[in-house]
């Protein structure tokens, strides 16, 4: 097995949904690259295994599957949770509302987006798979810049600096 590679990568991307010439789902243009670092899980891993190599100003275009991607839809992720989570001063949150998306916390302390399905007589019901669950995805774009990883950034697990995480 080769040795793990930390560097922090800069992309400008362009996310489409199925192929290159479908619905663009996220870019970067007009707003700051995607920095990342490699080798600590942050990115999907074949995104991450397609653009480790490429050098800056190098140009990428390359599907990824669903079940490589954000996984295939998982009905046990569709759960009821008491109203009660979601009151203040005894009335549901004015956020509570059929296919917003509220940030919940699982058992880990991990904040994940959960979607409201429905809203019942006592419960709330949410989908907590990832919104791009079952989705094939397509992604173009070109290198930023590269850089080895810092000592501390490894550390971390994280970017430092400019389009990074700050202390």
């Amino acid at each position: 097995m080769s040795e793990v590679k930390h560097k922090v990568v800069s992309l400008d991307y362009k996310l489409f949904r199925d192929h290159a010439e479908g619905e663009m789902i996220e870019t970067t243009e007009g707003k700051q690259p995607l920095v990342f670092l490699s080798g600590v899980k942050q990115m999907i891993p074949e995104f991450e295994a397609q653009v480790i190599d490429l050098n800056v100003g190098e140009t990428f275009s390359f599907g990824i599957k669903a079940e490589n991607a954000y996984g295939t839809r998982n009905e046990e992720a569709v759960i009821e949770l008491p109203q009660d989570m979601f009151k203040q001063d005894d009335k549901l949150i004015k956020e509570v509302v059929v296919d917003n998306v509220l940030p919940l916390q699982d058992q880990n302390g991990q904040v994940v987006p959960a979607k409201v399905v429905s809203i019942n007589e006592e419960t709330v019901t949410m989908d907590v798979n990832h919104p791009l669950a079952d989705q094939d995805l397509h992604f173009t774009g070109s290198v930023v810049e590269v850089r080895e990883a810092t000592k501390e950034e490894i550390e971390h697990g994280h970017v430092h600096g400019p389009g990074g995480h700050e202390h």
